[in-house]
C-alpha cells in the first residue's frame, strides 16, 4: 500500500518535530505536561503541515493512551460515541485520546455534544484548527481546554527536513539523491512554512528521475517547476486575512514603509485587491489624518486608478499610496475626535439642540424660537463669534484635540490668535 513520503518521515519523538521550539522545548509547559503523563484538554492552533497531528499522535504513545482519529468535515457525533463506547475496554485500557481535526467545522451543538465526553476525564480531547479558536471554537470547550500555537516553520528548519527527504528517497531508490542549495531555498521559501509540502515536493520530483539513474542532483529549475507559488496561507474571511491587515496598517501608522511594501504585497499576491484599497482608504483618514489632510485625496486617486487597472498593475499606484502613507506625518486627533463623539452618542448623550442652531426656514420658526439668536459668523471679523453650539448638557466638552505636528499646529494658533482678538475687542 502506497504511504507518502511525509508519512515516511513523520518524527517517532518530540526532539525530531522541527520548528515548534516554543511549545516542545524541555522547559516549556506543553513538554513538561507530556514528560509527565499529566496531559488535560487542548487546542492545537497553527496552519497546516506544522505538525499538530505528529505532536498529537507522539503524545498517545508517551501518555500510553489509544489514539482515535476524527476530522470534523466528515464525522458525526454518532462516530464520537461510538468511540466513547471504547472506554475502558480491551482496546482503551489505559484511556483514549481523541484527536479532532479541523474542529471549526463542528457548529455548536456538535462541539457542545463533546462536553459529556470530555467532563469525567474518560476521554482526552485534542482538537486541531487552521483558524483562531476564540473566533470559531465555542466558549464551553475554550474554558476546558488550554490552547496551543503552532507557528509555520522556518525556511532553515525546512531545509534539515529537506535534507532528509532526499537522504530517505536515494536510500529507498538506492542511489545518490540530493536537491541543490539553490533548490533547497525555492522549496523552503515556496511552501509558507508547511514542512509536509516541502515533502511532498522532493517526492514529486523525486518520481521525475529516471529509474535507471544513479545520481541525481535537483536544480533550481526544477524546483522552481514544483514549488510554483508560495502557499502563503491566506483566507478572505479567515484568521490570516485580519493578521496581514494588521499588520500593514500598523506599519504604515509606525512610518516603516518596507514592512508596508511587503504587506501590501501579500494582499495583492492574494489577489485581496478590494481589501487593499479599502484599507488604505482608512489609514488615510485613521492614521496621517490632519498631519496632512490632502493624503486621502492623493490615496482616493491611487485606489481609483488600482481599481480601474486591475492586477497586476494595480500594484503601481497602491504601492505609492502605501510609500506615501508610510512617510507621511502622522495624526490621529480627528480620528480620536470622532471616536469620543460617537461613543457619547452610543451611551445616549445627546441633549437637545440650542434653538438657535435649529432649522428656521419656514413659517412659524420664530414663534418656536427658532434661530432668533443665531449669530452669522460671516458677519464678523475673522468669520468667527463666540456662540454655543453643543448641546447645554454636553457644554465645554472637546472632541478634538489638536495634533502636534506643523498642520495642526499652524491650524491652532490662527484660531487661537482669532479668539483672542475678538475677546479682547469686547473688553
Amino acid at each position: 500500500m502506497y504511504q507518502p513520503l511525509a508519512d515516511r518521515l513523520r518524527p517517532k519523538e518530540l526532539t525530531d518535530v522541527v520548528g515548534q521550539e516554543h511549545l516542545l522545548s524541555q522547559s516549556s509547559l506543553l513538554r513538561r505536561m507530556i514528560d509527565n503523563g499529566n496531559i488535560s484538554n487542548m487546542i492545537f492552533y497553527g496552519p497546516s503541515g506544522v505538525g499538530k497531528t505528529t505532536v498529537a499522535g507522539i503524545i498517545a504513545r508517551k501518555t500510553n493512551r489509544s489514539l482515535y482519529r476524527l476530522n470534523a468535515t466528515t464525522c458525526s457525533i454518532g462516530d464520537i460515541k461510538a468511540i466513547c463506547d471504547e472506554v475502558g475496554g480491551f482496546n482503551a485500557e489505559k484511556g483514549i485520546l481523541l484527536y479532532l481535526d479541523e474542529i471549526q467545522y463542528f457548529n455548536k451543538k456538535q462541539q457542545q455534544s463533546l462536553l459529556e465526553f470530555i467532563e469525567n476525564g474518560s476521554i482526552v480531547l485534542i482538537a486541531s484548527t487552521t483558524e483562531n479558536p476564540y473566533f470559531y471554537v465555542y466558549n464551553a470547550i475554550l474554558s476546558r481546554s488550554t490552547v496551543f500555537e503552532f507557528k509555520p516553520v522556518g525556511t532553515a528548519e525546512i531545509r534539515k527536513v529537506l535534507r532528509r527527504a532526499a537522504e530517505t528517497v536515494g536510500k529507498e531508490r538506492e542511489m545518490d539523491f540530493s536537491v541543490s542549495p539553490e533548490a533547497e531555498e525555492i522549496i523552503a521559501a515556496g511552501c509558507g512554512g508547511d514542512v509536509r509540502k516541502s515533502v511532498n515536493a522532493v517526492e514529486l520530483l523525486a518520481a521525475a528521475v529516471p529509474s535507471d539513474a544513479k545520481t541525481y542532483v535537483v536544480t533550481r529549475e526544477e524546483a522552481e517547476a514544483a514549488s510554483q507559488r508560495s502557499s502563503m496561507r491566506y483566507d478572505r474571511d479567515g484568521d490570516a486575512h485580519y493578521d496581514i491587515l494588521s499588520a500593514l496598517q500598523k506599519s504604515i501608522r509606525g512610518s516603516d514603509p518596507d514592512a508596508a511594501l511587503h504587506y501590501l504585497a501579500r494582499l495583492l499576491t492574494a489577489g485581496d485587491l478590494p481589501g487593499a484599497c479599502r484599507r488604505l482608504l482608512v489609514m488615510a483618514a485613521e492614521d496621517v489624518g490632519m498631519a496632512y489632510p490632502q493624503a486621502i485625496t492623493i490615496v482616493k486617486s491611487c485606489v481609483d486608478a488600482a481599481l480601474q487597472l486591475g492586477l497586476p498593475e494595480a500594484q503601481l499606484p497602491l504601492g505609492e499610496a502605501a510609500v506615501l502613507l508610510a512617510t507621511s506625518p502622522k495624526s490621529n486627533s480627528s480620528a480620536e475626535g470622532i471616536w469620543g463623539a460617537m461613543a457619547d452618542v452610543a451611551a445616549g448623550k445627546t441633549g437637545d439642540i440650542p434653538p438657535h442652531l435649529k432649522d428656521a426656514h419656514y413659517k412659524g420658526a420664530s414663534k418656536l424660537g427658532r434661530g432668533i439668536e443665531y449669530k452669522y459668523p460671516h458677519s464678523f471679523e475673522n468669520h468667527w463669534v463666540e456662540q454655543q453650539y453643543l448641546p447645554d448638557e454636553l457644554a465645554g466638552t472637546v472632541y478634538y484635540k489638536y495634533g502636534t505636528n506643523k498642520f495642526e499646529q499652524a491650524t491652532k494658533n490662527y484660531w487661537d490668535a482669532v479668539k483672542k482678538k475678538s475677546k479682547d475687542g469686547k473688553q
